[in-house]
């Protein structure tokens, strides 16, 4: 039997006002939804950038709603990341960040997550004006930071959004987090966003999958699902969503 072991996050971070700066220690290999330097990439940086949240539809747009991309890399410039960064942003506040690794042997995957759901929805619903009318879905989203010292291959990288988003998921059913818009059993929100970071090739252990049937894949399932339930304790207004 594998002996899982539980310990703080070693990978360097830091708390700049409010954006999460990850410094990776060299350029790695990332895997990423993000609006700043999404899709496959190498990156030195990971960020996660706190923005207004609940935006009234018939107000003037904050500045960065019109490139999300752009508003990313001039901050990552200001915070001395340069351009291998990728961004997210979030209406969580940074102080309910989570963080969590689980190792086995030396084999390790650690999680930053900011955890918001008044924004849930069930995957396949249409898209809806909240009942509340003269308001957008309320601040939500799950941005998921995974890093390890693993090698992972393309397909590994992929299979570890998967393994991720399913880890997610059973963890807002299991709390019966609830659509916005109404309907039971939400599986994530309509901005969540997951990053995979992993070593270059040849610099880690390699990993051709990343599967539920897999070492790798049972750390990434594990951290994350520790990561959102303890999110979801910070987030105290989720039950309150679009009642």
């Amino acid at each position: 039997m594998k002996h899982e072991s539980h310990a703080r996050v070693r990978t360097r971070h830091q708390v700049v006002a409010n954006t999460l700066l990850i410094t990776l220690g060299g350029r790695r290999r990332v895997l990423s939804s993000a609006p700043q330097g999404g899709g496959f990439r190498p990156a030195s940086y990971i960020l996660n950038h706190q923005v207004e949240a609940n935006p009234i539809a018939n107000s003037p747009p904050p500045k960065f709603f019109g490139d999300p991309a752009r508003y990313l890399c001039n901050l990552a410039s200001r915070l001395g990341a340069g351009k291998g960064t990728v961004g997210l942003m979030t209406a969580v506040p940074m102080t309910q960040l989570v963080t969590a690794r689980v190792s086995v042997g030396t084999l390790w995957v650690e999680c930053f997550a900011t955890v918001g759901v008044t924004n849930a929805v069930r995957a396949g619903e249409w898209p809806k004006i909240c009942a509340h009318g003269d308001r957008q879905a309320g601040a939500g989203t799950i941005n998921l930071i995974l890093i390890t010292n693993g090698s992972l291959s393309h397909a590994a990288m992929v299979g570890a959004v998967q393994v991720a988003t399913e880890a997610k998921t059973s963890v807002l059913r299991d709390h019966a987090v609830p659509s916005w818009t109404g309907m039971s059993g939400a599986t994530g929100t309509g901005t969540d966003a997951v990053v995979i970071a992993c070593q270059l090739r040849g610099q880690g252990p390699w990993h051709t999958y990343s599967g539920t049937h897999t070492l790798m894949g049972a750390l990434v399932g594990r951290v994350v699902a520790r990561c959102v339930a303890r999110g979801l304790v910070k987030a105290k207004t989720w039950k309150d969503a679009c009642r």
